[in-house]
């Protein structure tokens, strides 16, 4: 064994500041980073989130996407249909693939479905993101109401609730979107259309987001830094605003974003059985009643359903991503 080593009574210690002078200063990491932290470990939502804004990328740049490597989406194409043999089925092999069609086109008229798949997007992400948004808006402000105040308020509000749960929303939806003219409210053609699907997906899909608000705000109600506000004399408005709401925005992402690919098939949904947005606007739910008369050419029907399915996908997967950095508790 050796022994240790003596120190002499002249000699100095160390100096703690000498020792860390070239360190790296630690620093403390605030939420939002710490879940960043947390998020960029998630592969599967990170590649979500890529396809998330390669999506939104395309609906912004569709028509320069469309001049570069398709044609305008509503441009007939007679000359590669079957016209002389009767059948109206695309020339040649994948229904005419080819690089001026990169999807090949539609049987009977000939229009690029490529063009079409991009420009549709356009309206299935419009219409979900702006639908969320408005359930967002009125779901926090009548759950976090609610939640707070309790008593009548909160029993109103449930109840209003649960009539619009109960209500048949899809049922009503194409009843609304069926009896409204073309030329109402000073709007017309797609504005119109467009503006009443974010109004009748939004409107009534407040109360999911709702009632998870309310169950939040419940919680927080009750918490030391809420009872800390009230006996300094905040109102209720500051406290709402400025002590509940910020506690409240990670539940909100995590629901918008489940919320979207919802609105999306729903939105699929009712241009499928054509109360949706009026053809030849291109939309991915009409593209696939298009293709349900012609179900021996599966090229026609594969690159709608692609694109929706591969939206709805990338939304749930970063969704489910998100939820997790925000709440490690849900893992």
């Amino acid at each position: 064994m050796t022994t240790p080593l003596e120190v002499e009574p002249g000699s100095s210690a160390a100096d703690p500041e000498a020792v860390l002078a070239g360190a790296r200063r630690i620093e403390g990491r605030s939420l939002s980073q710490i879940a960043w932290s947390r998020l960029k470990r998630d592969k599967v939502a990170i590649a979500g989130g890529i396809v998330i804004v390669l999506l939104i990328l395309v609906a912004i740049f569709a028509p320069l996407i469309v001049k570069a490597l398709g044609h305008p989406p509503n441009d007939f194409h007679q000359d590669l249909i079957d016209t002389k043999g009767g059948t109206l089925a695309p020339i040649g092999r994948f229904g005419a693939m080819s690089w001026d069609h990169l999807f090949g086109v539609e049987p009977v008229n000939g229009r690029d479905i490529f063009s079409r798949v991009v420009y549709g997007s356009r309206i299935s992400l419009l219409i979900a993101f702006f639908a969320t948004l408005l359930s967002v808006v009125i779901g926090t402000t009548m759950g976090i109401i609610a939640g707070y105040f309790g008593g009548w308020v909160d029993a109103v509000i449930s109840r209003l609730m649960d009539i619009f749960l109960a209500f048949p929303l899809l049922v009503f939806a194409i009843a609304l979107a069926g009896v409204i003219p073309d030329d109402a409210f000073g709007l017309q053609g797609d504005s119109l259309r467009i503006m009443l699907l974010i109004f009748i997906i939004g409107f009534f899909n407040w109360p999911y987001i709702g009632r998870i608000i309310r169950g939040q705000t419940l919680s927080l109600r009750e918490r030391e830094f809420v009872d800390a506000a009230r006996s300094l004399g905040a109102r209720r408005a500051y406290i709402l605003r400025t002590e509940l709401l910020p506690n409240l925005v990670a539940p909100i992402l995590v629901y918008a974003t489940l919320l979207i690919p919802t609105n999306i098939l729903f939105e699929a949904a009712l241009s499928f059985l054509g109360v949706g947005i009026r053809p030849p606007t291109a939309t991915w739910g009409g593209m696939l009643s298009d293709a349900v008369a012609f179900y021996t050419m599966p090229h026609f029907m594969l690159w709608p359903g692609l694109a929706i399915f591969v939206t709805v996908l990338a939304f749930n997967l970063f969704g489910d991503g998100l939820r997790d950095a925000l709440d490690p508790r849900a893992r």
